[in-house]
C-alpha cells in the first residue's frame, strides 16, 4: 500500500512540475508582447525576439511620454537609437510621425522589426542594424525633430550617444527623450538640453529635454 502511495504521490509532483514548466514558457511569451497605446494602430501588438536583450519601454511609461509630446509627434522626423523591440519608434508612426528611424544591433531584433513595418505597411520608416555610437558618430543627412535614447542602462553609453547627438542630428527646439535607471543619477548632459519633464516608473527613470540651439526652446 505505501508503495501505491508513493507512486501515485510522485505522478501528482511529477504533473505540478510539467504545469510549472509550461507555465513559464508562456509566461516569458507574454512578456515579449507590446501594445500600441495611441493613434492608427492602436491595441495593436508586436512581438520581439526571446533571445534579444531587450528591455521595452512599460505601456504606462510610452503613454506618459507621448502624452508629454502631444502634438509635436505629428509630422515629426524621429530618431529612435537603441531601438530594441522599435516600440517607441512604432507609437510615433501610429501618432502620425513622417518619418522614423531605427537604430539597433541585434540581428533577430531588426529582423522583427523590418517584417512588422513591412506588415503594417510603414513605408516611412528606416532600420538601420548598426551599432547606435558607430552610427551617430557621422553626420546625419537630415536632422530630427524628436530622438528617443534609451541604451541598455548598465552599459554607460548615454553621455556619450547625449554627446554625439550634439554634431547635426538634432533640430533646433528638438525634444529628446532619455530613459535610465531610476536609482543612478543622470550622466553630464549637453548644456543646450533644457528639461521639461521628468518621472519615474519602478527602475525606470524618463525625462524629456528640449534642445535649446541658439536660444530656441520648443514648448510641449
Amino acid at each position: 500500500m505505501r508503495r501505491r502511495k508513493d507512486a501515485s504521490a510522485l505522478k501528482v509532483i511529477s504533473r505540478k512540475s510539467a504545469k510549472r514548466a509550461g507555465a513559464a514558457p508562456r509566461r516569458a511569451a507574454r512578456a515579449r508582447v507590446l501594445r500600441i497605446i495611441g493613434g492608427t494602430w492602436r491595441g495593436r501588438k508586436l512581438r520581439f525576439p526571446a533571445a534579444a536583450a531587450i528591455r521595452p519601454t512599460p505601456d504606462r511609461v510610452r503613454e506618459t511620454l507621448f502624452n508629454w509630446l502631444g502634438a509635436a509627434t505629428a509630422g515629426a522626423r524621429c530618431l529612435d537609437a537603441f531601438a530594441g523591440s522599435g516600440a517607441l519608434g512604432l507609437e510615433a508612426l501610429s501618432r502620425g510621425a513622417a518619418h522614423v528611424s531605427f537604430i539597433e544591433q541585434d540581428a533577430a531584433a531588426v529582423a522583427a522589426l523590418r517584417e512588422r513595418l513591412a506588415e503594417w505597411g510603414a513605408g516611412n520608416a528606416v532600420v538601420v542594424r548598426a551599432d547606435a555610437l558607430r552610427h551617430l558618430a557621422a553626420p546625419p543627412a537630415h536632422p530630427y525633430d524628436i530622438v528617443f535614447l534609451d541604451p541598455p542602462f548598465a552599459a554607460g553609453l548615454l553621455a556619450r550617444a547625449a554627446a554625439l547627438l550634439e554634431h547635426g542630428w538634432l533640430r533646433e527646439g528638438a525634444l529628446v527623450y532619455v530613459e535610465c535607471a531610476a536609482r543612478e543619477p543622470l550622466p553630464p548632459l549637453p548644456a543646450s538640453w533644457q528639461p521639461l519633464k521628468a518621472k519615474q516608473a519602478g527602475e525606470v527613470g524618463y525625462h524629456l529635454f528640449a534642445h535649446a540651439a541658439r536660444g530656441v526652446t520648443r514648448a510641449v
